[in-house]
């Protein structure tokens, strides 16, 4: 049995990184190890979060132990809490790295967590060069990396990103795993009638934090195509805006294209995730640019189709006309996309979908860390 910790956020905190924090300690627990979270007590200044709120407002769905913590602001709490762990000596830390803004704060546990020359650090790097770039990004960066003993992409792109920087330390490629933690698949229909929209007409889905790296401008103008309008195609858009949501709203009046919108721009709770992926005919991911992303193996696990942009780690994940469409990241070709969606069929994608899936599990992951550590 190993003694693991996984530093990241947890609940209450909210988002696609708790999830996976949540659902990677249960796979460690379930394959016999011990396994807590060191989470934040202050994950973002306000200034730096975009949406409403950062936290759940539910409990916990599991019994997982969450350490609320780090804060990430305050060099006095990063040494106390390096310190804390470097005495705890778990045998191994899975620390997560998506965003430079943590790189001092992560980078100086882990610096102290060292010194008992017995805890292995593998960093799960969901991002090495951010989507949206500030100042002191790459030293931040490289001060994260110097501590880590080995690293786990789940992009290619990632890997790309990081061995620009570090081009020694051990790195393995895996595939981000299934989302299987949200229930299970719900009969269109009542999935539909759930979210009271209607039964009978074609919809596709963007789900998500709306960011503009995530192009849902793009699909707006998709949507406005005339071919579009006449298949009767409607978007449902399903995710909290993390930046001005007015632009947005300009567009669609300038496009006049309202009434082909089903607009649920709130947090989508985790309780309510499968009814919004179920009640969808395909979920789109029209991006200008992208690692990897939460929502596709989300889309695995409820069997639906897939409409992504030719950018970064998607179309390797997507492969073109078996479980989705793969599109050029601008209008035209997202429409084209979509229109052909609707000309194979749904069902077409289903048997690839469920033969596609079996490649994403949470086990291959546990024993990639383990064997890197």
């Amino acid at each position: 049995m190993n003694k693991v910790v996984i530093i990241g956020p947890a609940h209450p905190l909210r988002g696609g990184l708790a999830t996976f924090n949540h659902r990677l300690a249960k796979e460690f627990i379930a394959q016999g190890d011990e396994c807590s979270i060191y989470s934040f007590s202050l994950q973002y200044p306000s200034f730096l979060f975009p949406g409403t709120s950062q936290y759940a407002t539910g409990p916990a769905t599991d019994d997982i132990k969450v350490h609320t913590v780090i804060n990430s602001v305050n060099p006095l709490n990063w040494i106390k809490v390096g310190n804390r762990l470097r005495k705890e000596k778990p045998d191994v830390i899975v620390v997560r790295y998506w965003i430079p803004f943590m790189g001092p704060a992560l980078g100086t546990i882990l610096r102290k967590v060292r010194k008992n020359k017995h805890t292995k650090i593998v960093c799960i790097a969901d991002n090495i060069s951010p989507h949206e770039k500030r100042p002191g990004d790459s030293a931040f960066t490289k001060y994260f990396i110097k501590p880590i003993d080995a690293f786990i992409t789940m992009s290619e792109k990632v890997m790309q990103d990081l061995r620009l920087i570090e081009k020694v330390k051990p790195a393995q490629l895996v595939s981000h795993p299934l989302y299987d933690n949200f229930g299970e698949i719900v009969p269109k229909d009542m999935a539909r009638e759930k979210l009271n929209i209607e039964k009978d007409i074609p919809i596709v889905l963007f789900f998500g934090f709306i960011r503009k790296y995530k192009g849902l401008d793009l699909l707006f103008e998709a949507m406005s195509d005339d071919r579009i309008r006449k298949a009767g195609i409607k978007l449902l858009v399903a995710g909290e805006f993390y930046e001005d949501e007015k632009s947005y709203q300009e567009q669609i009046d300038k496009l006049g294209i309202r009434d082909q919108l089903i607009l649920r721009t709130a947090f989508i709770p985790d309780h309510e995730v499968q009814y919004y992926i179920s009640a969808a005919d395909a979920v789109i991911q029209p991006y200008r640019n992208a690692t990897q992303s939460g929502v596709t193996p989300l889309a695995y696990h409820f069997e639906k189709p897939m409409i992504v942009t030719n950018v970064g780690g998607l179309p390797s994940l997507v492969p073109h006309e078996k479980v989705g469409l793969v599109a050029e990241p601008e209008p035209k070709s997202i429409a084209d996309a979509i229109l052909r969606f609707y000309q194979l069929g749904e069902d077409y994608f289903i048997p690839h979908l469920r033969v596609e899936k079996q490649k994403y599990s949470w086990s291959q992951l546990v024993e990639t860390i383990k064997k890197l550590a």
